[in-house]
């Protein structure tokens, strides 16, 4: 958070990850009169805490290739820092994120490639090992 252009008030706490942590999270964030707030985009983990912050808050979601900060030293401590001086600097360029239906209509095309490629798996390993199973005498086909 800033005071002027000289003073900076820098606040650390953790959160937890459940709903009500994040609730917690984003009142503090209204308390101390935060307008922005970016973060580093990594796998998903990030959805839950865009779908708190989002109606509050202007957001950007960083790509973590561009805002990587040298080697060594790391710690999410200070990568928070980093990314708060590069939004502050107006450094980060804001990654696309789709909004309401389009984001669940990605999420339901990620589950079902992964549930399709899930069920090929087993119909593969069931007929690579469909010679092999003792048991009844005929062959039969358990998937249609």
């Amino acid at each position: 958070m800033h005071f002027g252009r000289t003073r900076q008030k820098i606040l650390e706490k953790r959160y937890g990850t459940l709903t009500a942590d994040l609730m917690t999270f984003r009142d503090s964030l209204i308390e101390q009169g935060c307008g922005k707030v970016a973060m580093e985009s990594s796998s998903i983990y990030w959805i839950p805490i865009w779908q708190v912050l989002t109606s509050d808050f202007s957001l950007k979601l960083a790509n973590p290739y561009f805002i990587k900060q040298l080697p060594g030293r790391k710690s999410d401590v200070k990568d928070a820092h980093w990314i708060a001086e590069c939004l502050q600097k107006d450094l980060i360029k804001r990654s696309f994120v789709p909004e309401g239906i389009l984001q669940q209509m990605r999420q339901l095309s990620r589950q079902f490639r992964r549930l399709t490629k899930s069920t090929l798996t087993c119909v593969s390993l069931h007929s690579n090992n469909s010679g092999i199973v003792v048991g009844s005498p005929r062959k039969e086909d358990v998937f249609g």
